[in-house]
Parts: C-alpha cells; sequence; structure tokens
C-alpha cells in the first residue's frame, strides 16, 4: 500500500468511526500535484463503486442515488476530477482527465480492502474504461478492479458526421474487465449496442447487456421524466447492486490488451459530444441508402420514387425533445414550400403506430411518416443521433445533412433547401 493509498485510508475508516457512516469528503493526493475531492458514502459491505464523473451538472442527482446505493451496503466514492484539473464540468472536458488520475483513485479505493467496480455514464465510459486498461497494466493479475457498469456509454472516437460510420475509442478494442451496459431502449444506440459489444469481447470483456424499454437516456435525472422513468430510476440502486453481485461472483479476466490504434477518424478524436453546426453541404458518400418503409397511412413510401423532387428525409421518434421542438417548423416549411416540387419523409424509429398516430394528432403535424420497426433503416443511413436529417436533390443525391435539431422555415435552411429546386419552366 503506497503512502497516498494509506494516508487516504486511515482519514475514510477514522471519519467512518467517529461519524456513524455519515457522508463524507476527503482530498486525495494525485500524479502531478493536483488534489481531488472525493464525496464518499460509507457502507459496511466489502464492494465499492468509484463513480465517474459525467461531465454533466447533475450532482445533487447523483449524491441522492449514491446515498441509495449506501444503503444496499456498497460503498460509493465519486472524485470530482474535473474541479482537479480546473476543467469545466462538460462532456468534452473528460477526454483531457489523465489516465493516471483515475490509476490512483483506484489505488485508493482498492487500498480499503474493498473490491472496487468503475461506474460511468455517456461520455464518461471512455474515461472508465481509460483509466481500467492503464490500472491492469500496471497491476498484472490483481483482481482487485472487478469490472465497469457503464450507463448508456457513448464509445466512439470524436463526433460521428451525417452518413459516416463512428469509430469506436481504441480502448474498447483493448478492454478485458467485465462490463455490464445499462442501455436505454429508447435511445439511438440502442441500435448500436450490439456493435458496441462484439467490440468489447475481440478486447476479452465478458460483456452482459440490460435493456430498459420505454426509458430514454439519462432516464434517471431528467427534469422531464415519465412515470416509466421515475420507476426505473428509483429501481437504479439495486440494478447496479444485482450487476456488480454478478461480477463478484464471476470475476475472471484476462490481462489487458495493448491499445490499439484505430482507423483515422473524420473528426478531431476530442470524445466530445456533437456540435450541431446547422444544415450543412454533406461530404460523404452522395448516394442515398434504400428508404422503403410502410406509412402509418398505409401507403408504402420509397424514396426512389420521388426522383424529381427535392426530399428531406428526418429521422426522429416521439421521446427525443429536440425532434418533437423542430417538427412544428419542419410542418411550416411544407406549407412554405407547398406547390413546389418538394416532399418530407420523417422516419420514426421502433415506435408503435398508435403512439405515432397520437403524437402527431396531439401537435397538429400532417407529416408522411414512416416506421423503421427493427431499426434496420437508421443503420443502413448511419444516424448515430436524434433528429438526424438529409436533404435530398432530384437525381436523388444526399446534398445537406445535419444532427440535431433545426429551424426549418429559418431564411437561411429555406434559402439551402429552394437552391436545390429545379428552375421554373
Amino acid at each position: 500500500m503506497n503512502r497516498v493509498a494509506r494516508a487516504i485510508v486511515a482519514a475514510v475508516l477514522l471519519a467512518g468511526a467517529s461519524t456513524g457512516m455519515a457522508s463524507e469528503t476527503r482530498e486525495l493526493h494525485l500524479p502531478g500535484r493536483t488534489d481531488v475531492s472525493i464525496a464518499i458514502e460509507p457502507a459496511k459491505g466489502d464492494s465499492l463503486l468509484l463513480w465517474l464523473p459525467s461531465g454533466i451538472p447533475v450532482a445533487s442527482h447523483d449524491a441522492d442515488i449514491a446515498r441509495r446505493i449506501a444503503a444496499l451496503g456498497i460503498e460509493v466514492w465519486r472524485p470530482d476530477v474535473l474541479d482537479a484539473h480546473f476543467l469545466p464540468n462538460l462532456e468534452s472536458s473528460l477526454a483531457q482527465v489523465p489516465d493516471g488520475d483515475i490509476v490512483a483513485l483506484i489505488d485508493a479505493a482498492r487500498a480499503t480492502g474493498k473490491r472496487v467496480a468503475l461506474l460511468a455514464a455517456a461520455h464518461a465510459a471512455a474515461l472508465a474504461l481509460r483509466g481500467a486498461h492503464a490500472w491492469q497494466a500496471q497491476h498484472p493479475g490483481d483482481r482487485a478492479l472487478v469490472g465497469a457498469i457503464l450507463l448508456h456509454p457513448y464509445l466512439y472516437l470524436g463526433p460521428p458526421q451525417p452518413g459516416r460510420d463512428a469509430v469506436f475509442h481504441p480502448v474498447v478494442h483493448s478492454t478485458s474487465l467485465p462490463v455490464v451496459i445499462v442501455q436505454p431502449g429508447n435511445s439511438p444506440t440502442r441500435f448500436r449496442v450490439d456493435a458496441l459489444r462484439a467490440a468489447l469481447e475481440q478486447g476479452g470483456a465478458r460483456v452482459h447487456v440490460e435493456l430498459l424499454a420505454g426509458v430514454r437516456d439519462r432516464y434517471y435525472f431528467r427534469a422531464d421524466a415519465t412515470p416509466a422513468e421515475d420507476a426505473e430510476a428509483a429501481h437504479l440502486p439495486a440494478r447496479l447492486k444485482d450487476a456488480l453481485d454478478g461480477m463478484l461472483a464471476g470475476n475472471e479476466q484476462a490481462g489487458p490488451r495493448p491499445a490499439q490504434t484505430p482507423p483515422a477518424p473524420s473528426a478531431p478524436a476530442t470524445g466530445a459530444p456533437p456540435v450541431n453546426h446547422g444544415l450543412q453541404p454533406y461530404e460523404g458518400d452522395p448516394s442515398a441508402p434504400t428508404l422503403a418503409l410502410a406509412g402509418l397511412d398505409g401507403r408504402r413510401y420509397d424514396l426512389a420514387r420521388y426522383r424529381g423532387r427535392v426530399v428531406l428525409v428526418n429521422f426522429w421518434a416521439s421521446w427525443c425533445p429536440p425532434c418533437v421542438r423542430e417538427m412544428p417548423s419542419m410542418q411550416r416549411l411544407k406549407q412554405q414550400l407547398r406547390g413546389k416540387p418538394f416532399s418530407i419523409l420523417a422516419v420514426n424509429t421502433a415506435e408503435s403506430p398508435q403512439d405515432v398516430s397520437a403524437f402527431l394528432t396531439r401537435h397538429g403535424i400532417d407529416l408522411p411518416v414512416m416506421i423503421d420497426t427493427d431499426g434496420s433503416t437508421i443503420k443502413r443511413w448511419k444516424v448515430f443521433v436524434f433528429p438526424t436529417s438529409y436533404v435530398i436533390d432530384t437525381e436523388g443525391r444526399i446534398r445537406l445533412g445535419v444532427y440535431g435539431e433545426v429551424a426549418w422555415d429559418s431564411p437561411s435552411v429555406v434559402e439551402k433547401i429552394e437552391a436545390l429546386l429545379p428552375a421554373p419552366r
């Protein structure tokens, strides 16, 4: 046990004895003369969750969940590694946290004598796996780190561009820890989770996926949470305990593989979330993939039959707030371009026709809507974020693309679309 680990363990044990297992905050000295503040929820059990920050300001929600996890006998440490480096509480900051910070935190947690697992959400999943890989490399054969639990993980290298394949962070292919993925069903990444599982298994990881039907990413702290999301949030501590118990029961790990060199990404390898730059010229293969699906009205829609018209193809879901916000502007765009060779095809993903019809009626939306029942269409169109939209020209080529919300009736957007319309005869 090193000096840093002994110091923090002594402080934690002393505080726990004097406060009756009350919540506490301690400082840990990290490499590079950096101190990190750790919010600790002590517990008498023999396991410890090291919960890394998500880069989203939800500390009050995390604190409540941590207390409920501790009540189940699992100690929880929440280190503020972003503040330790004077980084803003943003997802994009996570890529700047050194692997050594996580190594030191695992060492300190391990020095308590408890079995340690990492817990991370969204973009913090890459930070967790990076730190775990570095720790394993320094501690070959040590089984104190039992695995990682990843909540709706986002493990792509750089922001994916519309129509291009996203590249997994190289640590995905180098992870040999057991991994539990808690994947909300109402998420575009739901249809990519099998590819993520396969990539992790290439590195020797034993992967278990829990698919949560009817909830969205970040369901456990959303201000607009549905009753189903509130119920699942209440169950989260028990779900995490079950995941950790499963890891402890089968803690068999291979040694870490060397970090692989990934293919050259199409964007800087920051690990940052996608940034919406608005409707932009499309730079991928302009050939539009097949799009032929049944519509809510019983008709079968086929993009190939729209030659000679400019077509806006929009991928959306009713549980996606940005999709909901932009759809009225899409309806207004339809009215504004009425009588011109322009069409809108809205592709909904995996919702029931009844729910979609009710949504459209409630919001006064009158657009052709097709249902991608199994996610095969969004895979073919390389959709990683909702909403994602493409504008197809009269020859069937993709000319414009955007991920994220757009004011479709704004003058700048209308001008770009009208520039693709054929000249009146």
